[in-house]
């Protein structure tokens, strides 16, 4: 009865122990894949709880999300014959998932070990041979990234189509103390020269506003004084139209009083001329000589008279006769 117990209890234990080793986890964003024997199985299993045969099957979980490698103190060679290192070299890659199959088989699980760490040593190399210390350092360092990643991603697009590099990040090399001393001395001179340059285009910059200040000033000054030339004109302008006008009223005022005597004169002229009829002269003479006339009284009298435009004798005898004063 104790056997049979005790049977039963390794019994229990052994499936448990079963169950254990059977039972896995897949995370999310992770797909599983199994070996059998060290043969790698077609099935990829989904992210969460799943079964396989304990010690015969063994699985491996493949991230098939963003993910970065890091690729640290990478040695290169410059043309020169400096060796730099790069302390760190970050790869951000994504694996699609219907690539995971193929990728693992033709690369193992670890295929970023082989497909971009080794890659990135090699191209990296490659670019530091063929460029002087000073490109590698200075000239063409915000290059390195973008060609690394261009490189790695062609070689992708033939090896192992899936995978993906988004982008790349590379750290500034290390290079030898000495030469870095010069760098820095280098740059301390650059720095001084920009400082200077900079500084003579302030003082540039100040010279060019006073002179713009200066035109500017000169330019009011100018036109005020033009306003008040303008002024001035229009002044003297308005006081020669006056004037003028001025002028024309009394020219107008002169002409029209001429004009008033002329035409009162020519008709005063006209009505002395219809008046002044021989008829009209013959009447005023008459009265002019009854006004004016003297009586003449005894034996003598002037020897001729004029009366009536004819001349008379003086033979008769004591008549009164009316004479001009002429």
């Amino acid at each position: 009865m104790v056997d049979q117990s005790v049977v039963g209890i390794c019994f229990v234990i052994g499936l448990a122990a079963v169950f254990n080793f059977s039972i896995h986890r897949i995370d999310e964003g992770h797909v599983g894949v199994y070996f059998r024997g060290g043969a790698l199985l077609p099935s990829v299993s989904q992210p969460g709880f799943h079964m396989m045969f304990p010690l015969l099957t063994s699985f491996r979980s493949v991230q098939v999300t963003l993910q970065t490698d890091e690729v640290k103190n990478v040695p290169c060679g410059t043309s020169g014959g400096v060796m730099i290192y790069f302390d760190r070299i970050e790869v951000v890659n994504i694996l699609d998932s219907n690539a995971v199959y193929s990728m693992v088989k033709n690369f193992t699980a670890d295929y970023d070990r082989t497909l971009i760490f080794n890659k990135v040593h090699h191209e990296l190399n490659q670019f530091c041979s063929v460029h002087t210390l000073h490109e590698v350092y200075i000239d063409l360092f915000d290059q390195i990234d973008e060609n690394l990643k261009t490189a790695l991603q062609r070689d992708l697009n033939e090896l192992a189509p899936g995978l993906s590099i988004q982008a790349v990040r590379v750290t500034k090399p290390k290079i030898p103390e000495t030469i870095r001393k010069n760098y820095e001395l280098m740059e301390g001179e650059k720095t001084k020269l920009l400082i200077s340059i900079q500084h003579q285009k302030v003082v540039e910059k100040d010279a060019e506003t006073d002179r713009k200040k200066a035109l500017i000033e000169a330019e009011k000054e100018s036109q005020v004084a033009q306003i008040h030339y303008n002024q001035k004109i229009m002044e003297k302008e308005s006081l020669q139209r006056m004037a003028a006008i001025e002028d024309e009223m009394h020219l107008a005022r002169e002409q029209s009083r001429s004009d008033a005597d002329y035409y009162q004169m020519k008709k005063q002229a006209e009505a002395n001329k219809l008046l002044l009829s021989p008829e009209f002269l013959e009447l005023k003479k008459y009265e002019a000589l009854a006004k004016n006339s003297k009586v003449f009284y005894g034996q003598d009298i002037p020897k001729m008279f004029t009366m009536g435009g004819c001349s008379l004798d003086s033979n008769f005898d004591k008549a009164a006769t009316t004479v001009t004063d002429e």
